[in-house]
């Protein structure tokens, strides 16, 4: 295909020297101007946003059972020999987030480290990696890290972040956790390979297309133009980007701390590098949790699926929490905002897309943060004001979601680990079902399966043909990122590797689990302590 623009400065890395960072373009969306920010807080990641909840995280709440005998052939994690240099970053982080001022007692600090463009040798240069470490005033100096990686749904760094902005994390008690931002996201090496007017199509789910039509066919033609561009401007190392090179980034940090096991925790589609990691570099795992993972060995429509009944279960819980606290909703606050999206699509909202109201509405949802709670006005108010005619609210909201979740570098690792896409004839019939069937965010996660249609399918990412490790499973029914049914599907892809599995629910709503939940920290705390499984089908309250 036609290359549709040329750039004058050759990114191809030299040979055994690191890539530079790239000449950012003046974009007209925000969303690429915010990554702009992250170079000072160290992999901060874009995002400035605040949350919600209905729950009270970590306002007590026992483990859900007692551990279970660990086996005794599991080795331990190892405290780094070698250690990277760190440097605090608490305050530009948490301002950059709009986190607020970090907690009194708690140390945050960012590191850089080079990670082999691609580790077998086939492509020469490194990548700089951002990691962020947490701490609490109790940590045991001596403590083994808990590696955390959220994957391509948001930085790595923010969801570290979003725990440690709550009421105190007991699991910051007894580990540090230290984030690796995945490539292309957060403070790790930006990727800007998107014209603007792409990447803003792309963002209002194809509503605003030349030409107008079908937004399936709208979103199957910026697929095209999305693909060419980035696969021109990554090449050579276009191919670098999936699950399976992020877990070679993250056994980069093993090896530069000169550790044989780690204990490694991944969330949403970090869940699935996680596994990557286990499957290429499973000796090396003392413990492996998995934190509302994306189903493994499914097709592309299916697990948009599952999103979206989480996104619609989370919906639902927050206008519960709303008419509780009186917001600015009103008294149906689902149907008001289901009616907000509804007059987006049809134009009423000017050039405030459903598509980027729906990000909006799903990533405020699915932040990490774990004090959301304090934050449900937020929304709510944005949202009312904008049904009012005054959008000005929303969309300083609608920047921050979209900075957090819907940059370049999540299209280009969204579209390295997509497999098995939809047809265009596909997503047409699924706009009409799921448009009944999922009120709010149905017809745009229909239109938005033609994301990465024109994208190179993948080599499937790889999961552990054999894993004796027991395996702590975490999840939730109303889950905005992942949603909950694929859970079964990665437990029996562990199981069929050898791997004994625990699941542990939290009967609450948001993303990921470990963020919200005191109780469900203490049974992450008892698994990194000795590798003993709770009970599995333990739930925790909200």
């Amino acid at each position: 295909m036609r290359r549709t623009r040329r750039r004058s400065r050759d990114l191809t890395p030299r040979r055994g020297r690191a890539l530079a960072p790239q000449r950012r373009r003046a974009l007209v969306l925000p969303v690429l101007l915010a990554t702009g920010l992250l170079a000072t807080a160290c992999g901060a990641g874009p995002s400035l946003r605040p949350g919600v909840a209905v729950e009270h995280p970590h306002a007590g709440g026992a483990a859900a059972t007692t551990s279970v005998a660990a086996a005794p052939a599991v080795p331990a994690p190892q405290a780094p020999k070698h250690d990277l240099t760190w440097h605090d970053c608490a305050a530009t982080t948490f301002d950059q987030l709009g986190l607020g001022a970090a907690p009194a007692g708690v140390v945050f600090e960012c590191a850089e480290y080079a990670t082999p463009i691609d580790s077998g040798g086939a492509i020469m240069g490194t990548f700089r990696t951002a990691v962020a470490r947490a701490r609490a005033p109790q940590t045991p100096a001596g403590a083994a890290p808990l590696l955390l990686t959220s994957g391509g749904d948001r930085s790595s760094i923010a969801t570290l972040a979003g725990l440690v902005a709550g009421p105190a994390p007991a699991v910051l008690a007894a580990h540090p956790i230290v984030a690796v931002d995945r490539r292309g996201i957060g403070g790790s090496q930006p990727i800007d390979c998107l014209p603007a007017d792409t990447h803003r199509q792309l963002a209002d789910a194809g509503q605003f297309a030349t030409g107008g039509g079908d937004p399936v066919d709208a979103m199957a033609k910026l697929s095209q133009d999305a693909t060419i561009a980035c696969q021109d401007f990554l090449q050579p190392y276009q191919g670098t980007f999936d699950a399976a090179h992020a877990a070679d980034d993250i056994d980069a940090l093993r090896r530069q701390w000169q550790v044989d096991t780690i204990a490694l925790l991944g969330t949403g589609n970090g869940a699935r590098v996680a596994l990557a990691y286990a499957a290429k570099y499973g000796p090396h795992l003392g413990r492996l949790v998995l934190d509302s993972p994306e189903a493994v060995n499914t097709d592309t429509a299916t697990r948009a699926e599952q999103r979206v009944k989480g996104a619609e279960a989370a919906l639902t819980a927050f206008a519960q929490r709303c008419v509780a606290t009186s917001c600015a909703l009103g008294p149906d606050p689902r149907a008001a905002v289901t009616d907000l999206i509804r007059r987006a699509a049809a134009g009423d909202l000017g050039d405030l897309s459903a598509g980027a109201l729906v990000t909006t509405v799903s990533g405020f949802l699915g932040d990490p943060r774990a004090d959301q709670d304090a934050h449900i006005a937020e929304l709510a108010d944005a949202l009312a004001a904008a049904g009012r005619g005054d959008r000005g609210p929303l969309g300083k909201l609608t920047l921050r979601e979209s900075a957090a979740v819907a940059a370049d570098g999540q299209f280009v690792t969204r579209c390295s680990d997509s497999q098995q896409p939809a047809t265009p004839a596909h997503a047409k019939d699924l706009e009409t079902t799921w448009g009944t069937q999922y009120p709010a965010f149905g017809r745009v996660a229909a239109a938005r399966l033609m994301t990465c249609t024109a994208w190179p399918v993948p080599t499937p990412p790889p999961v552990p043909a054999t894993l004796t490790l027991p395996v702590l499973i975490l999840g939730n029914t109303a889950d905005p990122v992942t949603g909950g049914d694929g859970r079964p599907s990665v437990t029996g892809a562990l199981g069929v590797a050898g791997a004994r599995t625990a699941t542990v629910t939290w009967q609450g709503w948001g993303h990921p689990t470990f963020t919200h939940s005191a109780c469900v920290q203490q049974n992450l705390t008892g698994y990194l302590d000795d590798a003993g499984l709770p009970a599995d089908g333990s739930a925790c309250p909200a």
